[in-house]
């Protein structure tokens, strides 16, 4: 059973919380109490390895709801806590379990005090006996095999229950949750979680041969002779349950029928491997009297122990002494899903690259997913962004947020990646304020030195990070893409995009893209002024006295009417133009020629009103 994603109800701070990818890797970024860890126990609670406590339900309601309640009142705790996974079946599964489709959604869900219950989402069988054969009496399930499958000899439950589920399947015109069989539980991910925030290789060592131990407990040449094992303990102990239900007969005369079966597992034995070390020969110490950084250390060298483990399990071969009968029958091996729980705490950056490299070599195996909790921003920026979950609490509840990921259409996907494309890293996209969008290299390059010039700090202390999309229309889409991010952002082109071809620049188009409120997004420069580009904003007597001191003509200087004459026309193209044929020092393009000249500035009034009316819009943007 591979898992794809999950969703959380009623579980902590996750009061509803949903579409939690498990991918290669997953990345959970965000705030101290959050909801990092609350997310890793859900996951741990639906895959088994969880115990759901009173304090793990998420309480009712609050005063920070909106809602007034009496504060003498004690707060009510949920009635209902569910995980439910979105799951692919293999061949054996699909095979085992009789479902019509592979693509399967698990719940496990506890209701007020009773025990969780392991639910598929599945077709629900019209006669109700067959919905769930497990509260039916031993005589029960035997008597309705032999009605509706006359054909089955065997008389086991664990034979028969089965085989009435799958009859129920295909006898059924309705869906719905239905128990799972018991044989799922064995089937469900394996969780492998490393602590980084621990001091404790220990259960580091634990976790990783526990991974084995399940490894070699579904050998199938093992697992023949234990289940033997059990099955012999187990018959024994049926001897004795007849005679205790016979006995609870004969002193209750008024039970109609007794019934108890066994359970006997071997499968999880195993308990732990305390770890021991030794600096000098026969000097060993346990690790809790060793030092911190040897615990790092050896922890970080468990975790690559682990790797190696878990490629070699992938492309291990089949045993070709095997009998290829025997191995018919024998399951695929599990998902594996390792949780590294912040893993660079305390370690240098060459040990973090180490995690890194660890978890990237991990999550390209095909069985194995990798979830990373974490505040480092290498890790943050080292994944697709589509796989960064950005959790936040909100009134006291866990919020989750997924750039590139909210629909299943091509161009959000696609515009992701303009993103990435124009150096916006994932932890930019989650944690600054503000975005100040422009066309090209041109204003990348000038609009940091004109915004320090006017506004006497850098782009970056005012939280806002500015980027250049190639030309205007990237600029477009990808600031449309931002604001539906809830992102706040400023897109900046020069007015002569209004005369673009397509027409995207109209008001009528903007409104599409930004709402009725688009004249808050867009500036158009130059146009106050009847200007059509950023470089007619500068005056001419400053591109003369630029010219003279960058690019100077041979035997005569610049003048303003030089420049005048330009006007009118693409001023920048004309100017660049006139540079380029009439000094032997001309600039190399547009960003160079821009470049040049705001180089030159030295007090805030010399840039353009209008840049400085943007600067003091977008700073209040950023503040909030």
């Amino acid at each position: 059973m591979h898992l794809h994603s999950f969703t959380v109800c009623g579980f902590r701070s996750l009061k509803d919380v949903r579409d939690i990818p498990v991918s290669a890797p997953t990345i959970l970024a965000g705030q101290n109490d959050g909801g990092k860890s609350a997310v890793l126990a859900a996951l741990a609670f639906l895959v088994g390895n969880e115990q759901l406590t009173e304090d793990d339900r998420t309480y009712e309601l609050g005063s920070s709801d909106g809602v007034h309640v009496d504060d003498s009142a004690p707060l009510l705790r949920c009635s209902t806590t569910w995980v439910e996974g979105q799951f692919t079946l293999d061949s054996w599964e699909l095979e085992t379990f009789g479902f019509p489709t592979e693509e399967l959604r698990v719940r496990r869900c506890a209701v007020n005090d009773e025990d969780p219950v392991l639910e598929c989402w599945a077709p629900l069988a019209d006669d109700e006996r067959l919905r769930d054969p497990s509260k039916l009496s031993l005589n029960e399930v035997r008597a309705l095999a032999k009605q509706l499958l006359p054909e089955l000899s065997s008389i086991k439950r664990g034979d028969i229950e089965p085989a009435l589920c799958r009859y129920g399947m295909v006898h059924a015109s309705t869906s719905g949750w239905v128990p799972a069989p018991k044989e799922m539980e064995r089937r469900m991910p394996r969780l492998m979680p490393f602590d980084g925030k621990s001091a404790d290789p220990d259960a580091a060592v634990k976790t990783a041969l526990m991974g084995r131990y399940q490894a070699h407990m579904a050998d199938p040449m093992l697992e023949g002779q234990l289940q033997s094992i059990e099955a012999g303990i187990k018959e024994r102990l049926q001897d004795d349950a007849r005679s205790l239900c016979e006995h609870i007969q004969s002193r209750c005369d008024d039970l109609t029928d007794v019934d108890v079966e066994p359970v006997v597992s071997f499968t999880h034995g195993f308990r732990g491997a305390p770890l021991r070390i030794a600096r000098m020969k026969g000097e060993t110490v346990g690790l809790d009297r060793s030092g911190l950084g040897s615990a790092r250390r050896i922890s970080l060298a468990i975790w690559e122990w682990n790797s190696q483990l878990l490629t070699r399990e992938e492309f291990a071969d089949v045993d070709s002494s095997a009998d290829p009968e025997a191995t018919d029958d024998v399951p695929p091996p599990v998902q594996t899903i390792v949780i590294y729980d912040e893993p660079d705490t305390h370690l240098d950056y060459g040990h973090q690259r180490k995690i890194m490299q660890l978890i990237r070599d991990q999550s390209a195996l095909p069985h194995v997913n990798v979830i990373v909790a974490t505040h480092s921003m290498n890790l943050i920026d080292g994944v697709d962004i589509a796989d960064v979950v950005h959790l936040r609490l909100e009134h006291g509840r866990t919020v989750i947020e997924r750039l590139g990921a909210d629909t299943h259409d091509d161009i959000d996907v696609h515009l992701g990646r303009m993103a990435a494309a124009v150096g916006l890293r994932n932890s930019v996209l989650l944690h600054e304020r503000c975005f100040l969008a422009v066309e090209g290299d041109t204003e990348q390059r000038v609009i940091p030195m004109l915004f320090r010039l006017s506004e006497g700090q850098s782009l970056q202390s005012a939280g806002i990070a500015l980027w250049a999309c190639f030309n205007n229309e990237g600029a477009l889409h990808l600031a449309h893409y931002l604001v539906v991010h809830g992102r706040s952002v400023m897109l900046m082109v020069d007015a002569d995009s209004r005369t673009l071809p397509k027409g995207l620049f109209k008001d009528a188009r903007l409104q599409q893209f930004f709402g009725s409120a688009f004249s808050d997004v867009v500036r158009f420069v130059g146009e106050p002024d009847a200007f059509n580009e950023l470089e007619e904003l500068f005056p001419d007597d400053l591109w003369a006295a630029t010219a003279n001191e960058l690019w100077p003509k041979d035997g005569e200087l610049w003048t303003t009417d030089d420049f005048t004459a330009r006007r009118g026309k693409k001023f920048s193209k004309e100017v660049l133009n006139m540079l380029r044929n009439d000094s032997p020092n001309g600039p190399s393009g547009k960003p160079d020629m821009m470049f040049g000249l705001v180089s030159t500035l030295t007090s805030p009034d010399q840039v353009p009103s209008q840049l400085r009316e943007i600067f003091g819009e977008i700073r209040k943007l950023a503040a909030g």
